[in-house]
């Protein structure tokens, strides 16, 4: 058996050397990388590299992305903020059609907002009708809006 484990840890160290590619950078250096993304949020891995190669550090562009700090953008709003704007400016829309008992058909116009509800209902809808509502929805919109 003895001969056996030795096998197995010989097969191992073998499939678990080192391959190439790029050498691994100090652990300082991954320190400052990230130190720089969080004091300077504006920064991005372009300006951290050109930083760094004025220190005298030769690092890769990508090595420098790759080890920044990841967090949101801070010029991006969030989606509490972007509800917050443009709330007034959502809306639904649905048409469709309500068979009656007598088998007739009436056609359904509903237009949802968020402060109020717009409900039409009509046996013969044209588009001056859907027109007329779609207005009458958005119309006290661009009054508050000015």
């Amino acid at each position: 058996m003895r001969w056996h484990r030795a096998g197995l840890r010989r097969y191992w160290c073998w499939k678990s050397r080192p391959l190439g590619g790029r050498p691994q950078i100090d652990a300082s250096l991954r320190a400052l990388i990230r130190r720089m993304s969080l004091e300077n949020r504006l920064w991005g891995a372009p300006h951290i590299h050109g930083e760094l190669l004025k220190l005298g550090f030769e690092v890769a562009q990508s090595t420098v992305a790759k080890y920044m700090a990841k967090g949101r953008d801070p010029s991006s709003q969030g989606w509490d903020t972007f509800l917050r704007n443009h709330a007034p400016h959502i809306a639904g829309m649905d048409l469709f059609v309500v068979p009656t008992i007598g088998f007739n058909l009436l056609h359904v116009l509903v237009i949802v907002r968020l402060a109020r509800l717009w409900i039409n209902v009509t046996a013969h809808p044209t588009a001056e009708w859907i027109a007329q509502l779609i207005t009458e929805a958005f119309l006290g919109l661009r009054s508050r809006a000015t």
